[in-house]
């Protein structure tokens, strides 16, 4: 499936969109850390959690859970969410 990552990652991927498979958002997720090591850390923290600034997108639609199931047609988006003052 494909997967759009955001800006402050592309360094891991080198490219805009990439390709990754699984069947959660989580097994998904180890996918892309296997092809692009490191970059799975700067998205979940140590307690396996979504880390606050990054939020995941399904088809669209915001998601909370990293069990989430996919089908292989789904399409995730990253986007690290800006903070500042």
């Amino acid at each position: 499936m494909q997967v759009l990552i955001p800006g402050p990652l592309l360094p891991y991927t080198k490219k805009r969109y990439v390709e990754a498979s699984g069947a959660t958002l989580t097994e998904v997720l180890a996918d892309l850390e296997r092809q692009f090591p490191g970059i799975r850390f700067r998205m979940i923290d140590e307690q396996d959690q979504m880390r606050r600034h990054m939020r995941f997108f399904i088809n669209g639609e915001q998601v909370f859970d990293v069990a989430r199931p996919l089908a292989p047609t789904d399409s995730i988006q990253i986007v690290q969410a800006l903070s500042g003052g």
